[in-house]
C-alpha cells in the first residue's frame, strides 16, 4: 500500500491499517528546516531527530558539506536553499541569484550551489521576494533545474512569486509552502503556526512547513514531533508528500535527468 511503499513516513503503520487497503493516508506533514549550514550545534540536533525532516542547505557555508553529509547517514532529505534577490536588498552571500545576472551566469551561479550540496534532491528558495517575481530569470532558474532529479519548493516569501507555477511549466516535481513556523522566535508562536500546520494537513491531506535552526524552534520540534502518531497525524519527506498527492508515482524515470555530478572547489571558510 502507500505508506509502505513510501517509506518516508514516521508514523507507525497499525496492523488494521495495513489490511486496510481502502483507509485513506493519514493527515500528513512535511517539515523544511531552512538555513541549514551555519549553525552547528543546532543543525546536529536536527540531523539527530528520529523524524524525516528535510534540511535545506545554504551553499558555501561552514558546516554544509559536514552537516548534510550527517544529515544522508540519518535519512534525512537534503535540499539547495537557494539565495535569492529580495525587496529589502538584504545580502545573500555565496551562491546568490541576483537580477543583475544574465541567462548563463545565472545558470552557473545555481549549477555549482547543487553541486556544493552532498545528496542534494530538491531546491527551495531562500529569501526571493524580488527575484521569483521576475517570469524571465524564474525561467532561467527552472531552465537549469529541469536538467536534473531535483523537485522545487516555492518558499513563498512573496504572494506574487511565479516560481511555483514556473517550475509546473517545465514539468518539475513542484510544491509550495503552507505555513512558516518560526517568524518570531517565541515558544508561543512556533506552537500556534506548529497547530495551523497540523490543521492544514488535517483539512487538505498534507502540508508543509518552513522553519530555521533556532533553537526554540529545535527545542519545540523535539518536544512535540515524537506527539504526532499519537494524534493520528504522519510526518514524511517533501518528496514524501509529493507522492501522497501524486498518487505515489515516480518523480522521474530512470535515466531521464542527468545526474548532479558533485563539485567543491569552493570551501566553506570565509563566509560573511
Amino acid at each position: 500500500m502507500l505508506l509502505a511503499a513510501l517509506g518516508l513516513l514516521a508514523s507507525a503503520t497499525p496492523p488494521a491499517l495495513a489490511r486496510d487497503t481502502e483507509r485513506a493516508v493519514p493527515p500528513t506533514i512535511a517539515i523544511i528546516i531552512d538555513d541549514m549550514g551555519h549553525n552547528l550545534e543546532e543543525g546536529r540536533r536536527l540531523v539527530a531527530m528520529d523524524q524525516p525532516l528535510t534540511l535545506a542547505f545554504l551553499p558555501y557555508r561552514p558546516f554544509t558539506k559536514q552537516l548534510a553529509s550527517l544529515a544522508h547517514q540519518q535519512h534525512k532529505e537534503i535540499m539547495l536553499h537557494a539565495p535569492m534577490a529580495n525587496t529589502r536588498n538584504i545580502g545573500l552571500g555565496p551562491g546568490g541569484l541576483t537580477p543583475d545576472m544574465d541567462e548563463q551566469t545565472l545558470a552557473v551561479t545555481l549549477r555549482r550551489a547543487l553541486q556544493s550540496i552532498p545528496y542534494v534532491s530538491g531546491v527551495n528558495n531562500h529569501m526571493g521576494s524580488l527575484l521569483t517575481q521576475q517570469l524571465t530569470a524564474m525561467d532561467w532558474v527552472m531552465k537549469e533545474l529541469y536538467k536534473y532529479p531535483v523537485f522545487f519548493v516555492d518558499s513563498r516569501t512573496i504572494a506574487s512569486s511565479v516560481a511555483a507555477d514556473v517550475a509546473r511549466a517545465y514539468r518539475i516535481p513542484t510544491l509550495s509552502r503552507d505555513v512558516f513556523l518560526d517568524h518570531e522566535q517565541t515558544e508561543a508562536f512556533v506552537d500556534r503556526q506548529f497547530k495551523l500546520l497540523i490543521r492544514r494537513a488535517r483539512e487538505n491531506g498534507t502540508a508543509i512547513g518552513i522553519g530555521h535552526p533556532h533553537k526554540v524552534t529545535v527545542d519545540y520540534l523535539e518536544k512535540h514531533l515524537p506527539e504526532l502518531d499519537a494524534q493520528g497525524i504522519a510526518i514524511a519527506t517533501v518528496s514524501g508528500v509529493w507522492a501522497i498527492r501524486n498518487d505515489n508515482r515516480e518523480m522521474f524515470a530512470e535515466g531521464e535527468k542527468q545526474a548532479i555530478r558533485p563539485a567543491y572547489a569552493h570551501t566553506d571558510s570565509g563566509v560573511n
